[in-house]
């Protein structure tokens, strides 16, 4: 049932974890590969067992794979500590998956700039 404000108890959950990983993979992770990350995103299954972490990166393309080896390998480490800070039943084991939303909107918006600019009279 629908709090007060509108937000179930998952959307609290999964804002509340998706704010602790942030925090958890800017402070306290030391794997060098994991830099300029953000969160945009997470969903969680309905029994708080698993749940997809999108995240993006300035990084380019060929550091995204690092990136990517780095936060799976510290999933273990990250769903330990994300258990210590936020207070549900179960911890959810975590998947990282690259979100490209922001990227492919900047090759529509790059596509969009160029049709208008080629229908400008000359």
């Amino acid at each position: 049932m629908p709090s007060q404000r509108g937000f179930s108890r998952a959307d609290r959950v999964v804002e509340q974890i998706r704010r602790e990983l942030a925090d958890l993979i800017r402070l306290e992770l030391k794997d060098p590969r994991v830099s300029l990350v953000t969160l945009t995103d997470v969903e969680i299954t309905p029994d708080y067992a698993h749940a997809k972490v999108f995240y993006t990166t300035l990084a380019g393309p060929d550091q995204r794979a690092e990136i990517d080896r780095g936060l799976k390998r510290s999933a273990g480490f990250l769903r330990r500590e994300l258990g210590r800070r936020v207070r549900i039943h179960h911890t959810p084991e975590l998947h990282f998956v690259y979100d490209n939303s922001v990227e492919r909107g900047t090759q529509l918006s790059q596509l969009i700039d160029a049709a208008v600019e080629s229908d400008k009279p000359q």
